[in-house]
């Protein structure tokens, strides 16, 4: 039928019309022409990403240990002392697998932000795993970050469930054109990520307060389990955390980069990790296609243009496109 209501998928020149970027462009267009392969190690790797943030004065969770063999996992209970709450993660990791949350402990079992108890035997196995390379890119052979746990703000901690909520920021040479903020659900298991079931809200990059949103492909207005709306939240110091945004993708020398924050209740805005390849589910959540943006920043930035020139542009962005408008049917279930 004609009516694109009355059936379940769009064309591709639809979906271009609408401005949205696709795998094949975002591949050739963005990340192929503006992030070098040698370069990847720098995103690729969590232990690298935070030294260069570090060198830079851009924040990240502190670093507790690092284990890089199995006699560390051996050695684990030892060198922990009595933390009763980090985290562990792949340093090579990807998609949030393999990373654990601990929040408190009893003796030698230690609970997660969601009340599930593991045995002192079962971390240091997910340990062992994770050395072999469970969960790195590639198959290859890892290492565990045992970092500091993020405390949420107390703007954020009243609307997710069991976890830390975080921030996405889409670079473009050094711009940031795109943001959205991912909310742990029960689905995710706590975790903030889109593909196990955590909500997104799109975020205007010069408020800094949310609109629209999306859950499991489609659009929603309020968290699934708590019942609170996720429009008009107040990201805390957007514009720090958008600065740092700025500074790390010209630290990283990469043109396309995802950047994800955490915000804790004392440090404010600080770095999970940078991504060369960051999905396109943010189109989603702003109801938006990327293209247009894109277009409009490579229309107007002006080589090694400073961090206020950029907030000119950002501010301009804003104004040219304004918040969501409905994706029509189809298109939601193709993002």
């Amino acid at each position: 039928m004609s009516d694109r209501t009355n059936r379940w998928f769009v064309w591709p020149d639809e979906l271009r019309r609408r401005g949205i970027l696709g795998i094949n462009q975002r591949n050739v267009d963005y990340i192929g022409a503006l992030n070098p392969r040698l370069l990847y190690p720098r995103v690729d790797n969590k232990l690298v990403t935070k030294g260069i943030c570090q060198a830079h004065g851009i924040p990240v969770p502190d670093t507790y240990f690092v284990l890089d063999k199995q006699s560390d996992v051996t050695r684990f209970m030892q060198t922990l002392g009595d933390r009763s709450d980090f985290v562990c993660k792949p340093a090579s990791g990807a998609g949030g697998r393999g990373i654990v949350v601990i929040s408190s402990r009893e003796g030698n079992f230690f609970i997660t932000p969601g009340g599930r108890v593991i045995s002192g035997g079962d971390l240091r196995y997910h340990l062992a795993t994770t050395l072999s390379g469970l969960y790195s890119l590639g198959g290859q052979a890892d290492e565990v970050i045992v970092e500091q746990r993020i405390v949420n703000h107390p703007a954020l901690s009243d609307i997710v469930v069991g976890g830390t909520p975080d921030v996405r920021v889409i670079a473009y040479r050094g711009v940031p054109v795109m943001a959205m903020t991912r909310l742990p659900t029960e689905a995710s298991g706590g975790k903030a990520n889109l593909h196990q079931g955590a909500v997104a809200a799109a975020v205007d990059l010069v408020s800094g307060r949310t609109f629209g949103g999306v859950c499991r492909d489609r659009t929603v207005e309020k968290h699934p389990d708590t019942g609170v709306p996720i429009i008009g939240i107040e990201i805390p110091e957007w514009r720090r955390l958008l600065t740092a945004a700025m500074r790390l993708a010209d630290a990283l020398e990469m043109g396309y980069v995802g950047i994800d924050f955490v915000i804790d209740v004392a440090a404010g805005p600080v770095v999970l990790e940078a991504n060369a390849r960051p999905g396109l589910a943010i189109q989603l959540a702003h109801r938006e296609g990327l293209v247009p943006r894109l277009k409009f920043v490579e229309e107007r930035i002006a080589h090694g243009a400073g961090h206020e020139d950029r907030w000119k542009i950002i501010e301009k962005l804003c104004d040219r496109f304004g918040q969501a408008r409905p994706l029509p049917v189809g298109e939601q279930a193709l993002l």
